[in-house]
C-alpha cells in the first residue's frame, strides 16, 4: 500500500456518491488544480460510514471532488495521511482546523 492516497480524484456528486458504500475508512477533499484541502476519516461512530460524512459535505453546497480508501484502521490511516501531508508541504490541509487535528509526530516518507 503506498503512503499517499493516490486514487484518481472524483467530482462530489450524488451519482458519485451511489457507488460509496457505507464502509469505515479515510477520504481527501480537493482536486487536482487545489490539491487537498481537507482530509478526514469515517468511523464507527460515524452514520452510514464513508456514505453518510461525504453526503453530509455534499449537503454544504461546496464543489468539491473527493477520493477515498476503505479501511478499518481509519484512526491510524488518518493521522498517516496528514503526516504525509505536513512533510510534503509544511502546513496541514487549509480546511483541517488545528484545535481539531489529533496530537501528530513527524514523518519522513
Amino acid at each position: 500500500m503506498a503512503i499517499r492516497l493516490d486514487k484518481p480524484w472524483r467530482e462530489l456528486t450524488i451519482e458519485n456518491l451511489e457507488s460509496v458504500k457505507g464502509q469505515l475508512g479515510v477520504f481527501q477533499l480537493g482536486s487536482s488544480v487545489e490539491g487537498v484541502v481537507f482530509i478526514g476519516y469515517a468511523g464507527a461512530r460515524s452514520l452510514f460510514g464513508l456514505k453518510g460524512v461525504l453526503n453530509d459535505i455534499l449537503a454544504l453546497g461546496k464543489p468539491t471532488c473527493f477520493r477515498l480508501e476503505v479501511t478499518s484502521a481509519y484512526q491510524t490511516r488518518y493521522r498517516e495521511l496528514l503526516m504525509v501531508h505536513f512533510a510534503d508541504h509544511q502546513a496541514y490541509p487549509r480546511d483541517n482546523k488545528p484545535d481539531d487535528l489529533p496530537r501528530l509526530g513527524r514523518l519522513s516518507p
